[in-house]
């Protein structure tokens, strides 16, 4: 089978190549609904995910980020399904997946949950995706249990990145939220925020052109936050998650998701957007150097979910790899 190539630079990162795959996909559709849910028990875990059909022989399991959900990977999975079954999770306090009693959100715990949901399956070894706070989660993952991971592809994981945080939120005013005795006050003027507001401001922060985004999408994505807000355990997830995750950010080099990626052995492809807002693009060459067998893709005029943004040119990127992989040539 063919198998284009794209040169790749970027700030401080030598020329790469990145496989680009022809395999068929299926015509790129804006108005598939989320794919089909369910809540499914594997290696002792109860997640609430949706499935994409396709060939039983190999299986793509993708993993949202913070604030994310399952249906994040409508597109995606779909231009994937012609090569590989697909399983998007609800992380433990996200989506529809309520966290057990004692849950504590670190990194390392969802890394160990989706582990033992992932063996639990017994499909073997899957291809793997994360994106932002789902793309550090499964790192981990693939450090510790690389028998489970077959590709790993990683969308602007959400590796150390310090800068000054209220402007890289969808609101200013969340870090206040979280604080003591003043953030209640924050917390109501939250709340008085329409779904559909909430929706435009985490598109204007993840996506490069908001425009780009059709209505319906804006109107799933309004209907989640709807949802969310009559969930008992919801909002104390969400920032238990947000804390796991500068936890995992603010340990001591020795302990640092730096030196997790070095232990990756499974094929990687990582793929950045350009104008990413939440993690810097910079971050890009230096994780892919650190990955033993990792390789870079730049995307233009692409922010922090390119998933989304660019489900066609991710799946052919994606289907470079699997490809690669298949005939040893990563």
């Amino acid at each position: 089978m063919h198998t284009g190539q794209m040169n790749v630079t970027s700030e401080r990162a030598p020329l790469t190549r990145v496989p680009l795959s022809d395999a068929p996909r299926p015509p790129l559709d804006l108005h598939q609904p989320p794919w089909p849910a369910e809540h499914c028990e594997a290696g002792g875990v109860r997640l609430h995910i949706r499935r994409t059909p396709g060939p039983a022989d190999e299986t793509a399991v993708f993993v949202h980020g913070l604030g994310g959900s399952s249906v994040n990977w409508t597109d995606l999975a779909a231009q994937l399904s012609l090569h590989a079954q697909g399983i998007a999770v609800d992380l433990p306090g996200a989506g529809r997946t309520e966290p057990p009693t004692g849950y504590t959100f670190d990194l390392a715990d969802h890394a160990g949950t989706l582990a033992k949901f992932i063996a639990g399956l017994g499909h073997g070894p899957v291809h793997l995706f994360g994106n932002s706070m789902g793309g550090a989660i499964v790192m981990i993952l693939a450090a510790k249990h690389p028998e489970l991971v077959k590709t790993l592809t990683l969308i602007s994981p959400a590796v150390p990145d310090l800068r000054p945080f209220p402007n890289r939120m969808s609101d200013p005013r969340i870090p206040f939220a979280m604080l003591p005795f003043v953030g209640s006050r924050f917390r109501r003027q939250l709340a008085a925020l329409t779904p559909m507001q909430r929706a435009e401001q985490l598109v204007r922060l993840c996506f490069a052109n908001p425009s780009l985004v059709p209505p319906h999408r804006m109107d799933e994505t309004a209907n989640e936050f709807a949802e969310r807000a009559k969930i008992a355990w919801a909002a104390q997830s969400l920032i238990g998650m947000t804390l796991g995750l500068f936890r995992a950010w603010l340990v001591p080099p020795s302990q640092s998701l730096w030196r997790v990626v070095p232990q990756i052995t499974a094929p990687t492809l990582v793929i950045w957007g350009a104008e990413d807002k939440l993690v810097t693009v910079r971050k890009a060459p230096r994780t892919a150097r650190l990955l033993p067998r990792g390789r870079l893709l730049v995307l233009p005029r692409t922010g922090h979910v390119a998933q989304m943004e660019r489900p066609e040119t991710v799946a052919r990127a994606a289907l470079g790899l699997w490809e690669a992989e298949r005939t040893g040539g990563w």
